[in-house]
């Protein structure tokens, strides 16, 4: 019975090892090719799951969501965040569709669909592993709230009409 346990141990090492090696042999550090549907899934929720954490520390405390911090985070995104982003924040540069994973069109469902405080903690500390910088040392927390306001300024996108 022992020797069985150990068969079995051995083999889903060995199966585990095996997997891994073909994952590994299969996989492409090219940002040019489209991920699998798998791969998007997992970094998608890891990535969703390591935001939401990081926006229940404690923020400082956001300006009030005016014309004026709208104007302002429009001033602070044309500097930084349009190189990739386009200058809109809806149509994404050569340079933002070229990275991997692809910079986001900021009035996607996807990107409105953050809270106030994931927003601020993506802009402050960035996506390790992306193409997403963190401006956390760049910009001050009220800045940041500005680019907050400004992006959450951009609405969702407009959903396509059905076709008649």
């Amino acid at each position: 019975m022992k020797q069985r346990a150990w068969l079995a141990l051995v083999l889903l090492v060995v199966l585990i090892v095996g997997g891994a090696g073909y994952a590994a042999s299969q996989a492409s550090l090219s940002a040019l090719s489209q991920p699998g549907a798998v791969e998007t899934y997992l970094a998608t929720a890891a990535k969703g799951w390591l935001v939401t954490r990081a926006a229940r520390s404690p923020l400082p405390p956001a300006p009030p969501n005016d014309s004026a911090s709208v104007a302002s985070g429009y001033m602070q995104y044309g500097g930084r965040c349009a190189f990739c982003h386009g200058t809109d924040g809806t149509s994404p540069t050569d340079v933002g569709t070229s990275l991997y994973p692809r910079a986001v069109r900021l009035n996607s469902t996807a990107v409105q669909q953050y809270s106030d405080a994931e927003l601020f903690v993506v802009i402050r500390d960035g996506i390790r592993l992306s193409g997403m910088p963190g401006f956390g040392r760049i910009y001050s927390d009220r800045e940041l709230w500005n680019l907050v306001h400004y992006v959450r300024s951009l609405g969702p996108a407009p959903r396509s009409q059905p076709s008649q």
